[in-house]
């Protein structure tokens, strides 16, 4: 960006300035003040020295003294804004500036003004209105290259941070997302970990009724066994029975016979 436009003061043609300057400037000047040009020349030229060796906080006192002595003196109102500026005092600067554009009938100077405007908004970061201000400069001085130059960048600049603000946007889009399916998986996990729990369970359980079962079938086993033991000796017990009664009857039937035999 270039260099912001400083207006130095000349004698002659700052004492001729001046002449004109309380007529513009008369409204927001008090009555009763008396206007001392040659303290305001002075000051203004002292001023000059002290900004010229980057000594900007003195020089600001000096522009101060030559207000204070002409309250309507454009020239110190505009170096006194040259001045707030290089403190990088933004917003006193920008008010200094703003007297001229609003007060001044000198084109040029008024077109200094709103570069130095631009200038200020440029130093924010607020681009779209440094434009604004770039523009009205070029309305005054349409040959002004460094305020075309400034104007430029400043457009150049604005994409880009539209261009990363839209970017920014989308990553607290992405962000937001993000920390939304976070927030989701962990019940999703949940109800899956239930879901896994469960299945746990029933395989357990399953398991436990499969070991029922198997202690169970040698028991069912054991007691059938018993069951056709005892079944067994009944038959047996049975047959014995049974052959005794036959053997019985034998007997009683030979008996029968060698009875016969007697008789």
């Amino acid at each position: 960006m270039k260099a912001i436009k400083y207006i130095t003061y000349v004698v002659l043609a700052g004492l001729s300035f001046s002449v004109s300057a309380q007529e513009n400037m008369a409204t927001s000047a008090p009555a009763e003040k008396k206007v001392d040009e040659k303290a305001e020349r002075n000051s203004i030229r002292k001023g000059n020295g002290l900004f010229e060796e980057k000594k900007y906080t003195e020089a600001e006192i000096e522009y101060r003294k030559a207000l204070d002595a002409n309250p309507s003196s454009e020239i110190a109102t505009y170096n006194l804004g040259a001045a707030l500026y290089k403190q990088q005092k933004w917003n006193d600067s920008r008010n200094e500036y703003k007297k001229i554009v609003q007060a001044s009938s000198d084109s040029l100077r008024t077109a200094h003004a709103w570069h130095n405007l631009g200038n200020i908004s440029f130093q924010e970061k607020n681009y779209a209105q440094s434009i604004e201000e770039y523009k009205n400069a070029l309305r005054r001085n349409p040959k002004d290259d460094e305020t075309r130059y400034n104007l430029r960048l400043a457009q150049l600049l604005l994409k880009q941070q539209q261009q990363e603000q839209q970017n920014q946007d989308q990553d607290n889009k992405d962000q937001q997302d993000q920390n939304k399916e976070q927030q989701q998986d962990p019940k999703q996990d949940q109800q899956d970990q239930n879901k896994d729990n469960q299945n746990n369970q029933d395989q357990k359980d399953d398991k436990q009724d499969k070991q029922q079962q198997q202690q169970q079938q040698p028991q069912q086993s054991q007691m059938s066994k018993e069951n056709a033991q005892q079944i067994l000796d009944a038959i047996q017990q049975d047959e014995r029975d049974t052959q005794e009664k036959v053997q019985r009857a034998l007997m009683q039937q030979q008996k029968r016979k060698k009875t016969d035999k007697e008789w």
